[in-house]
């Protein structure tokens, strides 16, 4: 069954698209100019044999935000990386983005800039970049080089080589007076890399250049210069989701609606920013921003700055409490202007848009968590109530929008299990109430919590397939708060703070506040 794109609100933003499969995977990660028109793209007739495979798992998208196609660029790169998703399988080692180093030498070279996995920078020396409109070839050993006379030889010779006869080298290893000049020689092309004044001024000898060399029909000659100009103008283009720079910050936005507060952030490591998150807590007692940033690094690597949509209460004594924690003066800042305050700009909308899709941020990060098809709006939860073999009940308190609705609420007089047998009496109150809702043709729920372990688990799905239904269900086992999910070995442990286990937790225990009522009053009746 195609995905059903009229179900999501899509943005006209610039940014990157995440498409998952019904287990909550990521298959696909594409960047955009306009979301929307890219997304709905996919939908249409007529798509190639791997588009159709494609189209045919998609389950939900999600999107992120960026300011404009280039930082989405990077972004998808680094996403992808992470991911690994199978439909992007060509792309895993393509270099889409190159970086410029000036090494760390007497007579510096310019070089293409290696870097790490995890984001760092190979070899010593300044780095600059990205460079995302296509090779670094003609930057690094054609026209750019050649201009500034910057040489190529690894290792310094004695005497001139061939590049000095060609013109491209004025020779430091063997002239003094060449010798001298290099580090101007450096220093601009530099403040060139930079994107500084100085590429204006570069910009019109080479424009000049090539008008020069097309009159006397070098026509090779004019391309290569037209090619240099062309990526000069790409050192022209803002980019917030990469620094060169090594800067060690994470970046966070918080947002309140409903006594929820939303909370997003991008984590910069080495200059990049790798990855985001999202988090949701209720405001109740000392439920705070400042609380849930101590909270997040007691478990996160802590980094020197920590960039905020607004400051958190008690902000003096949470950076003490954090630069005691880390070793070094971790300090919060709420940035006013500039490439920092972009990037929470950024963050705020990505909230917002999270809120546009909708249902309870709770019951979003909910199915994000157990990978479920669609948000978890309508919960049906069951509970067997017992009070020796005489006496044995089952309750359904049934949760819209992830509050409590009481009319939807059902009871059953246990029929065809006799003693005391909680697996053989799920089995019965799930069959009982889902062939009543096929029979009536009503609706089904989103998802069927149980409450109990790996056995009541098993019962409830035996009877789903009984009837044909392939509905979500799982269960949610007291002592340990475990969430068992059919096909999964080991269960699911949220933390206590996520308000995705307190609305599980708020159906449960209305179930077995429920059933233990009725039971009650079935003893006290049959008492009398």
């Amino acid at each position: 069954m195609t995905f059903d794109i009229s179900i999501i609100n899509i943005p006209t933003n610039p940014g990157i698209y995440l498409m998952k499969d019904s287990d909550g995977k990521i298959i696909y990660i594409g960047k955009a100019k306009n979301l929307k028109n890219r997304v709905r793209s996919y939908f249409n007739k007529n798509q190639n044999y791997k588009t159709q495979k494609l189209v045919e798992n998609i389950s939900d998208i999600e999107f992120i935000l960026t300011d404009n196609e280039s930082e989405a660029f990077l972004l998808e790169s680094n996403m992808i990386k992470k991911y690994r998703p199978r439909f992007n399988i060509e792309l895993k080692d393509q270099q889409r983005y190159t970086y410029l180093r000036i090494s760390d030498e007497k007579y510096p070279r310019l070089l293409v800039s290696r870097r790490t996995r995890d984001g760092k920078f190979l070899g010593k020396g300044k780095t600059f970049g990205p460079f995302t409109q296509g090779s670094s070839k003609l930057l690094t050993i054609g026209t750019l080089r050649k201009a500034f006379q910057i040489r190529i030889c690894k290792t310094l010779p004695k005497k001139v080589c061939l590049e000095y006869h060609l013109g491209n080298c004025e020779g430091p290893c063997e002239f003094k007076d060449a010798q001298e000049r290099y580090p101007k020689h450096a220093d601009s092309l530099e403040q060139v890399l930079k994107g500084k004044n100085q590429t204006k001024i570069f910009t019109k000898k080479l424009e000049e250049e090539m008008n020069q060399a097309a009159k006397l029909e070098q026509f090779e000659r004019a391309k290569d210069i037209r090619d240099t100009l062309i990526r000069l103008g790409s050192l022209q283009t803002k980019q917030n989701m990469e620094y060169v720079k090594n800067s060690d910050e994470e970046y966070f936005g918080i947002e309140i609606q409903e006594q929820t507060a939303v909370v997003m952030n991008f984590r910069m490591i080495n200059g990049v920013i790798r990855d985001s998150d999202k988090f949701f807590f209720d405001l109740v007692g000392d439920n705070s921003f400042s609380n849930f940033l101590y909270q997040y690094y007691s478990t996160h690597k802590i980094p020197k700055f920590i960039l905020v949509s607004e400051l958190p209460e008690n902000e003096k004594l949470l950076e003490s409490l954090l630069s005691e924690q880390a070793g070094f003066i971790v300090k919060i800042i709420l940035p006013h202007k500039g490439k920092k305050k972009d990037i929470i700009n950024l963050i705020l909308k990505n909230i917002t848009l999270i809120h546009q899709k909708g249902g309870d941020p709770g019951l979003v990060e909910l199915k994000d968590i157990l990978r479920l098809p669609v948000i978890p709006n309508i919960i049906e939860c069951f509970d067997i109530s017992n009070h020796g073999e005489e006496f044995a009940v089952g309750s359904m308190a049934r949760f819209v929008g992830g509050k409590p609705d009481k009319s939807g609420y059902r009871k059953f007089k246990i029929k065809t299990v006799t003693g005391r047998d909680d697996f053989a009496m799920i089995s019965e109150v799930i069959k009982r109430r889902y062939y009543r809702l096929l029979e009536e043709n009503s609706e089904l729920p989103d998802l069927i919590l149980i409450d109990g372990g790996k056995g009541q688990l098993s019962a409830a799905l035996n009877s789903l397939q009984s009837l044909g239904l392939k509905l979500p269900c799982i269960s949610l086992a007291k002592e340990n708060e475990e969430i068992y999910v059919p096909k999964n070995k080991n269960p699911i442990v949220i933390p206590k703070t996520k308000s995705s286990l307190k609305i599980l937790q708020h159906a449960r225990d209305e179930t077995h506040r429920f059933g233990v009522a009725y039971n009650r009053t079935i003893r006290k009746n049959q008492i009398k």
